[in-house]
């Protein structure tokens, strides 16, 4: 909902003869909250009905968190505009502990995130691993009820909320490297709007769009879902585009990273070849393990 209030906060700034509302809707990604989101559909989960509102002309546009977003958009739709990035890193939440160098063997953390979990698998191999659904203020009560010792999030959700001050630490990408389009915000619309694709147009961040659509390629290319525990996080440094990624099993016993810079103006280009890159070092005996125990 913050989301959608901070899209429309901004198009009101821009077009303020218009009226713009909010259709408040509750996916089944956010209804189903027993089990992993890898095990009842992936991240599909959280667009399906706002696509179907769009389709039925209750809503114009959709807000999405980029990340929750599947790789290949449906039929019908298009990416409006990508906005600019708040921080793209994880997030340590904790009331007794510092960082995760400062957890000790057998601590409980908490995260939702196949992903999350095949990094601090590889780096952390004492701790214990519990599957944290629910949203932000759930999580957050089970920590305080002393459910884990620790548990991982989105630095950007914690600090668009106002809940900055529960940040113990930011991890690096070096701990934990995002999830492709963390931290950004997506904009879909009905492809053959054209005249809400130019409403959306200016919310658009160019750099930030090539960084996210460098990631996406980099997934779309290793057959990137939730059921993938895959990274990828790029940013443009010294007049380039810097891509890193990997794809990994959820134990963690497995995990294959690589890097890569390329043009700005190539940012899908770069994806594609840094997942080949990984293919050639044997990423894909790791995707058909995966395949095979699904």
């Amino acid at each position: 909902m913050w989301q959608a209030e901070y899209v429309r906060g901004r198009l009101a700034e821009l077009y303020p003869q218009r009226n713009i509302e909010i259709l408040g809707m509750t996916t089944r990604g956010d209804q189903i909250l027993d089990r992993p989101l890898a095990a009842i559909g992936g991240k599909g989960l959280f667009i399906k009905e706002l696509e179907v509102a769009m389709q039925n002309g209750q809503a114009d546009i959709a807000v999405h968190s980029m990340k929750d977003l599947p790789m290949d958009m449906p039929e019908g739709f298009v990416l409006g505009a990508i906005t600019s990035r708040e921080n793209p890193c994880d997030a340590f939440v904790s009331n007794r502990f510092a960082g995760l160098n400062d957890l000790p063997a057998k601590a409980v953390i908490g995260t939702s995130s196949l992903r999350r979990e095949a990094s601090l698998r590889a780096r952390y191999p004492d701790l214990v691993i519990r599957s944290l659904r629910g949203n932000l203020d759930t999580r957050l009560r089970k920590l305080d009820a002393g459910e884990y010792d620790a548990i991982i999030l989105a630095a950007a959700g914690l600090i668009r909320l106002g809940l900055v001050g529960r940040i113990a630490s930011v991890l690096t990408p070096e701990q934990s490297l995002p999830a492709p389009g963390q931290g950004v915000l997506g904009i879909e619309v009905p492809a053959q709007r054209a005249d809400l694709i130019a409403l959306v147009a200016p919310l658009n961040d160019p750099a930030a769009a090539q960084c996210v659509r460098a990631e996406r390629a980099f997934s779309r290319a290793l057959g990137g879902s939730c059921q993938l525990p895959l990274a990828a996080h790029a940013m443009l440094e010294g007049g380039l585009l810097w891509l890193r990624g990997f794809v990994a099993l959820p134990d963690g016993r497995q995990l294959l990273a690589g890097e890569l810079r390329g043009a700005p103006d190539d940012d899908e280009a770069v994806g594609r070849a840094l997942a080949q890159m990984l293919r050639d070092q044997g990423a894909g005996a790791i995707l058909d393990q995966l395949a095979a125990g699904q």
